[in-house]
């Protein structure tokens, strides 16, 4: 794998967006929330994504894995080199970073893809409450 080839991987996952941040780092994010993150640095060839709690200890003992500089408590891990696992074990765990990151996304956000379909549709969803009767009571 490569940085050409992740960016074609990562912006094929739904809603997926890309900017530059930090001077030099290709970041992708879900609902404005990162799930990878790419230096774009020449001769560097970094990649970091969430993973699992038990993923993370796993993938950190691995060589040419660390822990993720200032996100390794939320799970975070860096490949610090594109061989350090294969490319189908790298876009599993780009993918499943994207799962665990829009799963805690606000619902609104979440389901943009819904609320984009029901606008297309030209439906509203909307609950109906049933307005309670109003008793007139006439003076005894």
């Amino acid at each position: 794998m490569n940085l050409d080839s992740l960016r074609e991987y990562c912006l094929s996952l739904p809603d997926a967006t890309e900017n530059i941040q930090w001077g030099a780092d290709l970041v992708f994010k879900i609902g404005g929330k990162m799930f990878t993150v790419a230096s774009t640095e020449p001769g560097q060839s970094k990649v970091s994504f969430k993973c699992t709690p038990e993923e993370f200890a796993e993938l950190v003992e691995q060589d040419g894995i660390k822990p993720a500089d200032y996100v390794a408590r939320y799970h975070w891990v860096t490949l610090l080199r594109w061989d350090a696992l294969p490319d189908r074990e790298i876009r599993r765990l780009v993918t499943d970073s994207y799962e665990m990151v829009k799963a805690k996304l606000p619902k609104k956000r979440a389901s943009a893809n819904n609320q984009r379909a029901a606008k297309t549709a030209g439906k509203k969803t909307r609950t109906a409450t049933k307005r309670p009767t109003r008793r007139v009571s006439r003076g005894s």
